[in-house]
């Protein structure tokens, strides 16, 4: 691969290093998968994975404050003393049947390191470097690279059958690449398209953290685009209308929403639709909602109430958000960003200055809904006019009917 960098241990953090050095003490340990394909990537590398002939209970023995995620299947993840660092430890095996489409029925350890990256996914993931920094990749994997080419270790159709996950990281690895995109060879597009329903078998946590990572990447558009090519996208998100005309932002709620601008129904129902598909977070559900119902409205930079109110009631957090998403849809945003950033600060902040007891005293009211109300319209215009005492905002009780309207009626501190 032309400007290959050197695929050697002198890239391992000293932690990594350490932990390696403790192993072989005992063992054998190879650095596999993902680190070094980053490595030949020339992107960051990320977390180092080990594969080892030594048992888990011997790793245990080496760091007794690691912790045992997966003992059916040899993983531990190690931890050493006064470092917060973890990596993943996994003893050598081959593969039992796959008979959930996730997970194999049973695993045998203690085989050659050749045997082990025979039952992983790609080629370009089935490479592993031995303490001689000896690259073993049996499978070519660093000519697929070259090659731009997604293939399957073996039998693409048995790949994807054994575990329906892989359908998501293979749209994911085709966009590691910033300049192009990597293709999928044949065997492994028709194993896609011929297996996709096994994305059902995958659970909605483990779909959300793939289309997460996969909306990270530079090329997302062109992935998911693949992704609705093969179906797999309209399976995920049962059918929804997708819309991939929008300009993505760096927020992964936020571009959810983006692609999901098309659905006819509110903000609260398609936020509930969205966790029901992909186990958001209750904050990233919040979000959707509030960017489905708000994304259209965009506040009047020549309005200085309307902007006083926005910037009050909405969070910097949700605003930031909310002009992500108006610039996805292709509204320009840089003229109220700057006005609302230009307002001078509110003089008394946000807070009410009138309160309850202040009003009761005032108009005689009983603690109830009428008095609720009149305060949140009362604290709405403090902010629109930016009042800074009390006898002001109580002036302004002369011009609603407080006494006789609908309660109901009276706008309270919020934005639209």
């Amino acid at each position: 691969m032309k400007g290959l960098p050197e695929v050697s241990q002198a890239h391992l953090d000293k932690e990594t290093e350490h932990i390696i050095e403790k192993i072989r003490e005992r063992g054998e340990a190879w650095i596999v998968g993902g680190w070094i394909r980053n490595l030949i990537l020339k992107i960051s590398p990320g977390d180092v994975d080990i594969a080892t002939n030594l048992l888990p209970e011997e790793i245990l023995e080496i760091f007794p404050k690691s912790i045992m995620v997966g003992e059916k299947f040899g993983t531990v993840r190690v931890r050493i003393d006064n470092e917060s660092k973890e990596i993943e430890v996994t003893t050598l095996r081959s593969d039992g049947k796959y008979i959930d489409g996730r997970k194999p029925e049973s695993v045998a350890f203690g085989v050659k390191i050749e045997e082990d990256i025979a039952r992983r996914d790609f080629t370009i993931n089935a490479m592993a470097l031995d303490k001689d920094d000896i690259l073993i990749d049996k499978y070519d994997g660093i000519a697929d690279l070259e090659n731009n080419i997604l293939r399957c270790v073996g039998n693409a159709d048995e790949r994807i059958r054994e575990d329906g996950l892989r359908i998501l990281r293979a749209f994911r690895f085709i966009g590691l690449k910033d300049e192009q995109m990597m293709s999928f060879d044949s065997d492994l597009e028709h194993a896609i398209i011929n297996n996709v329903s096994m994305i059902d078998n995958i659970s909605k946590e483990r779909i959300n953290q793939e289309l997460k990572k996969i909306l990270a990447l530079n090329n997302r558009i062109f992935i998911l685009q693949r992704m609705i090519d093969l179906g797999v996208l309209q399976l995920i998100f049962d059918n929804l209308e997708i819309d991939l005309r929008v300009i993505l932002s760096n927020e992964y709620a936020v571009n959810i929403a983006l692609i999901c601008n098309s659905y006819k129904g509110n903000g609260e129902s398609l936020s509930k639709y969205i966790r029901e598909k992909l186990k958001i977070s209750s904050k990233e559900k919040e979000l959707i909602r509030f960017l489905h119902d708000n994304g259209k409205r965009i506040p009047d930079n020549t309005n200085i109430s309307e902007m006083r109110r926005f910037r009050a009631s909405v969070s910097e957090n949700n605003a930031n958000s909310l002009f992500k998403y108006l610039r996805g849809i292709g509204v320009s945003t840089n003229d109220v960003e700057s006005a609302i950033d230009s307002l001078p600060p509110l003089r008394v902040g946000r807070n009410p200055l009138v309160n309850g007891e202040i009003l009761i005293d005032k108009t005689g009211l009983e603690p109830e809904m009428r008095l609720g109300r009149l305060k949140g319209w009362l604290h709405r215009k403090q902010i629109e006019m930016d009042l800074d005492n009390i006898e002001q905002v109580l002036e302004l009780l002369d011009d609603i009917d407080w006494e006789n309207s609908n309660p109901a009626e009276w706008p309270y501190l919020s934005w639209p």
